[in-house]
């Protein structure tokens, strides 16, 4: 009876013990595959420091080289000059074209030394110097060496956009950015540090870590151009190349307290660069210039929009820089805001308008109100949904293989949630704090491709909408305030919808600049304590946390043009640097 007992229930047991065997297999393969996975993302992450220890290395050693020949070069001497100053002087043969890169290379080492900035040297800078020197023809950026953002392709280099996934992958080719700077003789030589993803307007990746504001190193300096802008700022750069697609660029020239600017759609070519969500149009991604100031910005553009650009890339159209436009003295037509209705600028950030508007009248220009339409629905329902029209898959897939940065935890937390609860919690937290409720529900994307035409016919209709106001009022260009001063280190990944003062000219597609008119006065710091915002709800509490302790930081405000017209953009760019610097 036992026996026969015994022989029925050992066939159960065995299959059990077999199916319990194949679980542990299971799990145990899963943890192997999942510690496999996670040491060759720290092998990555090791080798990428590396190969950036030996550029720095690199960089060290060229220097001492260069100082052996020529002990008492002055670097400051020529790390302070303007741009404009710099090509006269290398053009005329008073300084050297080996003198400017050894001074750039040895200031760019002493910031990031600071600051942290640098993601990679260039080497063949020492090589391209001496090939742009046998060239007849001196470009208008002859041996001017440049800065670029680390999403910029660059031949033989990564362009890791802060994120594992992008590691190893060297470009196989130069950008056409890069290829027709160097025919216009500059001479590229670092690439710079940016946030994970670039999704975030601070600037900390787990690759290569946090960089520093060069104003106040509590103080980050702004993201995603934010390595570009912190080298600059600090005279490590005289000029870089960054790239904005919700505000990129303005966000850390606005920080950083220097100038920036974002052209149409396709006026520069963006072809070569790296992103972690391609194929999305609805908030168009730009390259464009960062510096010191407005003349900088107006040489890069004229120098890129050349027969080189439009020949390299054919959706570049072939319209040359219209110096007509820009070298105009008529009065100007300005149409201006100090706030929108949906996130209320700091009390500097408002200052800063208003002081600008007062100036510009002073100077002769005819300043009139503007009222942005329906700001809120621009952001959340056409930015916001539609730059994460997939619900952010194609973005978070990217950090499957990645160590998330602690400053975008928060909102890769949020990201990664199913669309179903991120409505629950939109409907739940609606009756309470509907801006964000309203928020959080653009976040769940389109859902079909059906609700994706309706968007982009959305879009389209939103912009008839703005430009008929623009239209009704006469305008030429636009002044509008810039989120500042630079935030506290950590507290940008707490408030992304910060983007909303840059976000909405993406979605419009208007060429936009930045620029500093202003600082924090303690007058204003005093006033910051009694910000509430528009509805007093935890975002406008934490931009209480994160514009703190500012009194002396810079204060930028936006300038704004219709599509195609950086000219005129540019113009009001440099009447805002002429009547602030002479209050200065």
């Amino acid at each position: 009876m036992i026996l026969e007992g015994l022989s029925r229930l050992l066939p159960e047991f065995l299959a059990d013990l077999l199916i319990l065997c194949a679980v542990f297999s299971l799990v145990a393969a899963c943890l192997v595959l999942r510690w496999m996975r996670e040491r060759q993302t720290k092998l990555k992450v090791e080798c990428a420091r590396m190969q950036r220890d030996r550029g720095l290395e690199h960089m060290e050693k060229a220097v001492l080289q260069h100082k052996k020949q020529h002990p008492d070069q002055e670097i400051e001497s020529i790390t302070s000059l303007p741009l404009s100053q710099l090509t006269e002087k290398l053009k005329n043969g008073s300084l050297s074209p080996e003198s400017v890169l050894y001074a750039y290379i040895e200031k760019a080492l002493a910031v990031h030394k600071e600051l942290n900035c640098l993601t990679d040297f260039l080497p063949d800078c020492e090589t391209l110097l001496q090939e742009v020197k046998k060239q007849k023809d001196k470009g208008p950026l002859y041996c001017v060496p440049i800065s670029l953002k680390d999403d910029v392709g660059y031949k033989g280099h990564d362009s890791h956009c802060g994120l594992v996934h992008f590691l190893g992958k060297p470009g196989p080719e130069d950008s056409v950015i890069v290829q027709v700077l160097k025919k216009q003789g500059a001479i590229p030589f670092v690439k710079t540090n940016l946030p994970q993803s670039m999704i975030n307007f601070d600037c900390s990746n787990s690759i290569f870590g946090q960089t520093l504001n060069p104003r106040n190193h509590k103080k980050t300096p702004g993201g995603s151009s934010g390595g570009e802008a912190a080298l600059i700022a600090a005279e490590g750069s005289v000029l870089g190349v960054g790239s904005d697609v919700l505000g990129s660029i303005r966000m850390p020239c606005s920080f950083c307290g220097i100038c920036g600017f974002k052209p149409t759609g396709y006026r520069l070519s963006t072809s070569g660069f790296e992103t972690p969500v391609q194929g999305m149009k609805t908030a168009v991604s730009m390259s464009g210039p960062m510096a010191r100031d407005v003349d900088s910005l107006v040489l890069f553009m004229k120098a890129l929009l050349c027969e080189d650009m439009f020949h390299l890339d054919p959706t570049v159209p072939p319209v040359p820089f219209n110096d007509e436009v820009y070298s105009s003295k008529r009065p100007l037509r300005i149409g201006y805001y100090d706030a929108d209705g949906y996130f209320l600028p700091t009390p500097s950030a408002r200052r800063a308008v208003q002081d600008t508007k007062a100036l510009l009248e002073g100077a002769g220009h005819e300043l009139i109100i503007f009222n942005p339409p329906r700001t809120e629905y621009a952001i959340n329902e056409l930015c916001i949904r539609g730059f994460f029209a997939d619900g952010g898959s194609t973005l978070t897939e990217k950090f499957d293989v990645d160590i998330i940065d602690p400053h975008l935890q928060q909102q890769m937390t949020f990201w990664k949630l199913p669309t179903l609860a991120k409505r629950m919690m939109s409907f739940f937290m609606k009756p309470m704090y509907p801006r964000i409720a309203n928020h959080m529900n653009a976040h769940c994307g389109v859902g079909s491709v059906k609700e994706f035409w309706k968007h982009n016919t959305a879009v389209k209709e939103y912009t008839k909408e703005y430009t008929k106001e623009w239209k009704k009022l006469n305008l030429d260009v636009l002044l509008c305030p810039m989120l500042g001063p630079a935030f506290n280190v950590g507290t940008p990944g707490k408030l992304f919808a910060g983007f909303s003062f840059t976000m909405l000219f993406n979605i419009l597609n208007f060429p936009t600049g930045v620029m500093p008119v202003t600082t924090v006065t303690a007058e204003d710091e005093e006033e910051l304590k009694q910000y509430k915002g528009y509805f007093d709800d935890p975002w406008d509490k934490e931009v209480i946390k994160g514009v703190e302790g500012g009194v002396g930081l810079p204060v930028g405000v936006q300038c704004v043009a219709l599509p195609w017209q950086e000219e005129l953009c540019l113009r009001l760019m440099k009447e805002v640097e002429k009547v602030t610097r002479r209050q200065k």
